[in-house]
């Protein structure tokens, strides 16, 4: 089952004995898990029947002890079991699994790694008693229609620059990016179009001045305007660090170098390879191309390779030079 549809048979009252939710990404663990403990007990019946344990802190013996009560008063009892990849008995539960008591609902939140399906645990997971779900990280490429879904869960649409702005400033970290974009929910009325200015004001990222901003600025060699986005990048550099707007920028000239070997192809095959979402998009990576031959692309690639270096202190005689004085040298280099 996917995400949405077990969001969609917990709020439907449609429970299963058993959950187990590994993977790398926590955000859809901790939705499904909060689901299940809003959904499936009332508040009265939480104090006898609803457990909360964690696997640093348990064996396998307590636990299924917990697991194989009666609930009292009521139809079912809920246990949750967090940080289930710490507990070293874990495998003993392949048994119960196996054949599990009905009147429990156990959640089993197993976060940042996957449960390898070949042990015993693996295959027992594997049965029609377990609702085995995992969840994934998303690829920095899924992050804006991540977003966009969001926001359309929560009654607002996105437009593309402002999402393409979040993405690149917050990355891939679902949970922050959820509280970043809780925030534009509660200041702005449903059915409103989310834009870079209404993140700028109550997200704090600067539309003017940003690495998505700074690609644009690059794409047309538009040498003021990439003047003062690296003074507004030096006077905030703990916010705007240059190995985050080098590993930006290099990131961006690896798909025009691959533009100019994909000249003379469909947008549609271009799109596809550049991992790209819209024709939007590829307008500005067409700009960089006309802008930089493919021998002054390796070039630019190369210097972003050497600053990246030396931003760590490796390959450098020039150890006591600041950030902010790299990036005003690398700038100035990839424009000359």
């Amino acid at each position: 089952m996917t995400f949405d549809e077990i969001l969609r048979d917990i709020h439907a009252r449609r429970f299963q004995p058993v959950y187990f939710l590994h993977g790398e990404e926590p955000y859809f663990i901790d939705q499904i898990e909060t689901a299940i403990e809003t959904n499936v007990l009332s508040e009265a019946e939480k104090g006898f029947n609803q457990s909360v344990l964690y696997g640093k802190d348990v064996d396998h013996l307590t636990l299924l002890d917990y697991l194989r009560r009666y609930p009292m008063m009521s139809e079912r009892q809920v246990v949750i079991l967090r940080e289930a990849q710490e507990m070293k008995g874990l495998t003993e539960l392949a048994s119960y699994m196996e054949n599990p008591m009905l009147s429990t609902v156990f959640v089993v939140c197993h976060k940042h790694k996957k449960v390898d399906m070949r042990t015993k645990l693996g295959k027992a997971l594997q049965g029609k008693n377990v609702l085995l779900f995992e969840s994934k990280k998303l690829y920095d490429n899924q992050v804006p229609d991540w977003i966009a879904g969001y926001c359309k869960s929560k009654k607002l649409t996105v437009e593309s620059a402002a999402a393409a702005l979040l993405a690149e400033y917050l990355g891939a970290d679902l949970a922050k990016i959820a509280n970043e974009l809780d925030k534009l929910i509660l200041n702005l009325p449903a059915g409103t179009a989310v834009t870079p200015a209404h993140v700028q004001e109550y997200v704090g990222i600067s539309k003017d001045y940003n690495v998505f901003e700074l690609q644009k600025a690059f794409a047309t060699r538009d040498q003021p305007k990439i003047a003062r986005i690296r003074e507004h990048f030096a006077a905030n550099i703990r916010k705007n660090p240059l190995i985050v707007t080098i590993s930006s920028l290099f990131a961006y000239f690896s798909k025009v170098y691959m533009l100019h070997s994909l000249k003379g192809s469909p947008d549609a095959e271009i799109l596809k390879a550049l991992d790209l979402r819209s024709d939007w998009f590829l307008k500005e990576y067409k700009v960089a191309a006309n802008n930089y031959t493919p021998a002054q692309t390796i070039r630019v690639i190369s210097l972003l390779k050497e600053y990246d270096l030396r931003s760590k202190g490796v390959n450098t005689d020039t150890t006591n030079t600041g950030d902010e004085e790299l990036m005003k040298e690398l700038f100035w280099k990839i424009l000359n």
